[in-house]
């Protein structure tokens, strides 16, 4: 069966607890997920590190990526790019590792687009009302803030059946071992397996030509 990796891209709401999310699952299966580190031209913040929060380069450097489609996907933050390295996604794929992807809808599909086999998972609460409920109980942010959090949510929501699984992040446990099972079983399908399933047919037929 495939041993190859597949590479997972995870959206979500602001508030769907999808960080959080990913922080479990890895934890619990660090052998089988790796997290996806973009590249970055910002600069570090005291306490990150070259190599595990992002990849910190120069603007030359990643638009030298740029035109040598080294990138998955990218985009530009105000004064700063950021980035998906094709090389470090597919090296952990052929290790065999499930590779995930933490980005926007943008990205998503752009993802999507140059891996046609990428599985889209989306993340969210189980109502709009816990939406604004986790938001609030954050204390972090303005009202005004949440307000342009949820304004964000109703585009996002509009791109959602662009994705092949909702994951409804009600209970955190539940949710972690549901997202696996997806992930496992999306090991199985057919067109992942189409050599797996080529050598059954000609063994078949060899065995059948011995009869």
């Amino acid at each position: 069966m495939n041993k190859k990796g597949i590479l997972i891209v995870v959206s979500g709401f602001s508030g769907s607890g999808k960080g959080t999310l990913m922080k479990k699952l890895l934890s619990r299966y660090p052998d089988t997920y790796a997290l996806s580190i973009s590249a970055t031209t910002r600069s570090p913040r005291e306490g990150e590190e070259h190599g595990r929060e992002y990849f910190f380069i120069s603007k030359d450097e990643f638009e030298k990526m740029i035109a040598k489609d080294e990138l998955i996907e990218y985009a530009r933050y105000v004064e700063n790019y950021y980035g998906t390295p094709r090389k470090y996604v597919e090296q952990k794929l052929d290790e065999g590792k499930d590779v995930i992807l933490e980005i926007e809808i943008q990205g998503a599909l752009k993802v999507k687009k140059a891996f046609p086999d990428t599985l889209l998972l989306f993340v969210t609460p189980p109502s709009a009302t816990e939406l604004k409920k986790r938001l609030v109980g954050r204390g972090t942010e303005t009202m005004d803030v949440i307000k342009s959090r949820l304004d964000r949510a109703c585009e996002e929501a509009e791109g959602m059946d662009s994705y092949d699984y909702l994951i409804v992040n009600d209970d955190l446990d539940t949710c972690v071992e549901e997202m696996h099972e997806i992930v496992r079983g999306e090991h199985h399908r057919s067109f992942r397996n189409e050599a797996f399933m080529k050598k059954i047919k000609e063994d078949l037929e060899r065995l059948k030509g011995e009869n």
